[in-house]
């Protein structure tokens, strides 16, 4: 009995010794898991109350999400990207000529209602002609800054060439 009670604490001290060294990272390990767990959680508990006290369902309701996954959309940022730069050269700081304005004034509109499409933005850009279409441009141009798509807005010292 002496004789197996001496070899089990020889096979048993070296595990000893290696759980009394490396048990405190396991302990890290176990500590670090559960409090990301808790943390979990609450940012779940925290964002139910947020979607109850704001209404989330009632402002998505609305929104149709197979528009989204439709093989021929374009990305969002690559809309933007392009009313940046259309708006640009409309504006006169793209660097180049313009040649057709008015080209470049559909394919901006074009690019303004595919944006609105995207974000929900109703729009009359295509039913409206002249100032008009110019100031419908201006309030899809804000309600597409409201819907969280800025756009370069025209610098104080870009002037009408008429005056």
């Amino acid at each position: 009995m002496l004789l197996a009670l001496a070899i089990l604490l020889v096979v048993c001290v070296p595990a000893a010794v290696a759980l009394v060294c490396c048990g405190d990272d396991r302990l890290d390990r176990i500590a670090g898991a559960w409090s990301r767990r808790r943390a979990r959680r609450r940012d779940r508990r925290t964002i139910a109350q947020l979607d109850r006290a704001i209404d989330a369902d009632a402002l998505t309701r609305d929104i149709d999400l197979t528009e989204f996954d439709r093989p021929d959309r374009r990305p969002l940022e690559q809309v933007a990207a392009d009313l940046w730069r259309l708006r640009a050269y409309r504006l006169g700081r793209g660097g180049r000529p313009i040649v057709w304005p008015l080209l470049l004034i559909q394919a901006y509109d074009d690019r303004l209602r595919l944006a609105c499409r995207c974000l929900g933005v109703t729009e009359h850009l295509a039913e409206l002609e002249g100032v008009d279409r110019e100031i419908e441009r201006v309030r899809v141009e804000g309600a597409l800054h409201a819907a969280g798509l800025p756009l370069p807005a025209a610098t104080a010292d870009h002037r009408q060439r008429h005056r």
